[in-house]
């Protein structure tokens, strides 16, 4: 099975990810670089070679066969893992909708509370791989993805809900759940990332205590709020100076800093090199699945 989910992620993976289906892309890499990007609410199904991430200070891995799972935005950095043009790192992903969720949580029983890191990793089954190949066996069949598509992504859904990370993928479609809540101050932060951040109204807004917040925050992002928003606003920094790399004070300050210097100093820490320098090996990276 996996064998056949290399082969149709090599036949139909391109540059920009996308494909026929709505929600699936996938992603063909050559090179191991080092990456900084957002994630947004995601299955991803490893086929070929594997990719370490970093997300605060939390280290997830996941090879061939593996799930990697993301249910909000997160600021992750990481690389794939001894990709060659030879051997390249093959994956599919499928975005993770919670109108799609939300209908087969009724189906289950009541879940326990807990509230789960907003990533996770682990061994795909047989089932979800077999889905997962069918899924992709329809672009080969263009004429089917209208009426299957959709009915493989409820298969591929119910499966996750019913294995070992059914509550990492629960939480996306409950409109009550801890992520949720957290989701909203998430939410904030990405849109308005520049602006002044003050932890009592993102607390607020998620509906908690400030003690509250700070715990299911760190519980769900591995980080803190504020080291959240730092890394957002270098993220963005980054994205920004792809077009803009003459103007690194501009871009320091569009994205929330007020000292250049301390612009500088910040970004170089997290990119390992200063903004100008950075923003010329850009050009080349190539997108990729998280």
């Amino acid at each position: 099975m996996l064998s056949e989910l290399r082969r149709l992620v090599a036949a139909h993976a391109r540059p920009d990810l996308r494909t026929a289906i709505d929600g699936l892309v996938l992603s063909k890499v050559d090179s191991s670089p080092p990456e900084h990007s957002l994630t947004e609410p995601l299955l991803v199904v490893m086929a070929q070679g594997g990719k370490r991430l970093v997300l605060g200070e939390q280290v997830f891995e996941y090879r061939a066969g593996d799930v990697l799972i993301v249910t909000t935005t997160l600021p992750v950095s990481g690389h794939f893992l001894r990709a060659t043009p030879s051997r390249p790192a093959l994956g599919m992903g499928m975005v993770l909708r919670p109108e799609a969720i939300a209908p087969l949580l009724l189906r289950l029983p009541p879940p326990e509370r807990v509230l789960p890191m907003a990533m996770a990793t682990g061994p795909a089954d047989a089932e979800l791989l077999d889905a997962a190949v069918r899924l992709l066996r329809l672009l080969d069949r263009p004429s089917d993805i209208p009426v299957l598509a959709p009915l493989v992504e409820q298969e591929i859904l119910w499966r996750l809900l019913t294995g070992p990370h059914a509550a990492v993928v629960r939480a996306i479609g409950q409109a009550g759940s801890g992520l949720t809540h957290v989701d909203r101050a998430i939410r904030w932060l990405h849109a308005n990332y520049a602006e002044p951040m003050r932890v009592a109204d993102l607390a607020r807004l998620a509906g908690m205590s400030v003690s509250a917040f700070h715990r299911n925050f760190r519980a769900v992002t591995a980080m803190s709020p504020l080291q959240f928003q730092k890394r957002i606003r270098l993220q963005e920094a980054r994205s920004l100076l792809t077009a803009r790399a003459g103007d690194v004070a501009g871009v320091g300050h569009l994205v929330g800093y007020d000292s250049p210097s301390q612009f500088n100093r910040e970004y170089r820490r997290l990119f390992g090199a200063p903004p100008g320098q950075d923003a010329e090996r850009l050009r080349a990276t190539a997108p990729s699945l998280p």
